[in-house]
């Protein structure tokens, strides 16, 4: 028996569970928040560094309307696409939606949909 491609078995396995309980866990976490973006994220199967990532781009954004500077519906939406892989805009739309329905990130929203 081949002992070390065993243990490289034993330890790929072990990541791969290692991903699952932790996307269980975001899941139980989101169904305890209850808010409107916990209630989106867990029926798009977004994970848990997914949503971080999320957030950071939606403290990016948040620093742009904080300077003046012009934020773009298209370009977010393309972030949105890149760290989901979720080609439909209306994803990104209803992401920024749910954060200013829940109070986080509020400004983001009118700044990029607020004219349509």
């Amino acid at each position: 028996m081949d002992y070390e491609r065993e243990i490289t078995n034993l330890r790929t396995e072990n990541k791969i569970m290692s991903e699952k309980i932790d996307f269980l866990e975001f899941r139980l976490e989101l169904l305890a928040e209850g808010s409107n973006v916990s209630a989106l994220l867990f029926e798009c199967n977004v994970t848990r560094s997914q949503y971080l990532k999320i957030m950071d781009l939606m403290d990016e954004q948040r620093a742009k309307i904080d300077k003046g500077e012009r934020v773009n519906n298209t370009d977010f939406e393309t972030r949105i696409a890149e760290i989901t892989s979720k080609r439909d805009y209306h994803f990104a739309e209803l992401v920024a939606k749910a954060f200013m329905e829940d109070g986080r990130w509020d400004e983001v929203f009118p700044a990029l949909y607020g004219g349509m």
